[in-house]
């Protein structure tokens, strides 16, 4: 079992260890942060594998639109602490026994990850050399 904290985020507080945020209000709630925001929580982890290993999980779960369940308002949606914590934790629990395959997972969403950057920079390069193009005939 890691060692793990989760807490409401004071922007007041520093953290030393290695430490995500997961966003608590509005529709996104949910969402793993690496800044922190004025409405989130705060995880941190022993180490940086498992803060990691953690982050992927919580990117998973937001994207797969797992916590619109314990979204509670009538006008600005938020999550609990204390429904998100229990959640987190089994959640946590049942990927240890699926390790090998998280593992497999992350890394491929790291290449995802590292693709899609790639991809959003050659578009603003053609966008840009489109616009030079185009550029050309004001001068005409």
């Amino acid at each position: 079992m890691q060692k793990l904290s989760i807490k409401t985020h004071n922007p007041k507080n520093n953290y030393e260890k290695p430490h995500f945020f997961i966003l608590s209000k509005g529709a996104n709630s949910g969402k793993p942060l690496a800044q922190p925001c004025p409405n989130c929580f705060v995880l941190e982890f022993e180490s940086e594998q498992q803060k990691e290993n953690n982050y992927w999980l919580a990117y998973s779960l937001w994207q797969s639109k797992f916590w619109r369940y314990y979204l509670v308002g009538s006008v600005v949606l938020f999550l609990r602490l204390y429904e998100f914590k229990p959640q987190f934790i089994a959640k946590g629990e049942a990927l240890q026994n699926s390790y090998a395959q998280h593992i497999k997972n992350v890394r491929a969403l790291n290449l995802l990850e590292e693709k899609e950057l790639e991809f959003s920079k050659n578009i603003a390069l053609i966008k840009e050399m489109r616009a030079a193009i185009l550029h050309t005939y004001t001068r005409i």
